[in-house]
């Protein structure tokens, strides 16, 4: 078995989760198919430099959850090494909930989802919060993005999952989509102003051609 490779999914599969899948009958396809990644590879490195969004799960010391989003210019999201990720953190409504969470228990969990693509990728691990490396936030900070920095917080990673496109529905960014219109009327304009440079000719001839006049 590849070294970045273990039956991984009892990250997610707890005996209690197993049991469920057993009674209602999909417990047979997830036993042939325990095994997910747990490094960085080439495609989920690709996949998360085109993300613009992702939403960010810690959790209490006694597990109460909460689900913050955090967001940037494509490549917000940079990959240290095989194993873990960064993130600068900027400045928002200043509750903190999730520094504190992370510092009562280090467990989080990062959904990334794709709409244009229909992909989605969903990432255990751990996550810490760095405030004193400023050589770190300046190696994260988007260039020329308008947010103030105010941590960074490295999720190193457990295991990892893409799912299904199933019920994903397909939706498109709005500067993506003007983009396309905006190509969109500046083809439909160079070929109106073709056919007009055609047409110009033809449209001369019959004064050219037209039948002299009797004196």
């Amino acid at each position: 078995m590849d070294s970045h490779f273990a039956v991984s999914s009892d990250i997610a599969f707890t005996p209690t989760v197993k049991a469920i899948q057993t009674r209602k009958g999909s417990r047979r396809a997830y036993e042939h198919n325990g095994e997910w990644e747990t490094e960085i590879t080439d495609d989920l490195a690709g996949f998360i430099a085109e993300q613009t969004s992702i939403f960010f799960a810690t959790a209490t010391a006694d597990g109460q959850p909460y689900i913050q989003h955090r967001g940037g210019p494509p490549g917000f999201i940079r990959i240290l090494d095989r194993k873990r990720l960064a993130f600068a953190d900027f400045s928002g409504n200043r509750q903190y909930i999730s520094q504190g969470n992370l510092h009562d228990n280090p467990k989080a969990y990062i959904f990334l989802i794709d709409y244009v693509h229909r992909r989605r990728v969903k990432i255990w691990g751990t996550a810490r919060v760095i405030e004193d490396d400023p050589e770190l936030m300046r190696a994260l900070m988007p260039e020329g993005y308008k947010a103030r920095p105010e941590q960074v917080i490295v999720f190193e990673v457990g295991a990892w999952s893409a799912n299904c496109p199933q019920h994903i529905p397909q939706r498109f960014d709005a500067a993506d989509v003007a983009a396309a219109i905006g190509a969109r009327d500046a083809k439909i304009a160079a070929l109106e102003a073709e056919l007009a440079a055609l047409k110009g000719p033809q449209a001369a001839a019959p004064e050219s051609a037209a039948t002299p006049q009797p004196s």
